[in-house]
């Protein structure tokens, strides 16, 4: 399942916008339909709710990903802006 979520992972990035994001998921969720159609198992087979079940937690895992690392540069910025504030007011007291 990891190569499965690093296959995931490269095909997203945090420059796509939600929607985008959600379009490559919905790629995604259709491949592993057409996967388990061609096993020809039933609908309420445990291993597809298993599988369907690690599709959606890992669509998830990924945009928790996406989310802190959109949050940590925010305040990264904040912070370098911050920092220049406080030397340009340094500057000004010498």
């Amino acid at each position: 399942m990891a190569d499965f979520t690093d296959l995931i992972a490269r095909a997203v990035s945090p420059s796509m916008s939600r929607e985008e994001r959600e379009q490559v998921y919905t790629v995604v969720r259709q491949a592993v339909q057409r996967l388990q159609d061609r096993e020809n198992l039933a609908g309420d087979d445990p291993r597809i709710l298993l599988q369907r079940h690690l599709i959606e937690e890992t669509i998830r895992d990924i945009e928790f990903d996406i989310v802190r690392f959109l949050t940590l540069r925010k305040i990264d910025q904040a912070r370098a802006a911050q920092n220049a504030e406080y030397e340009a007011q340094f500057a000004k007291k010498r």
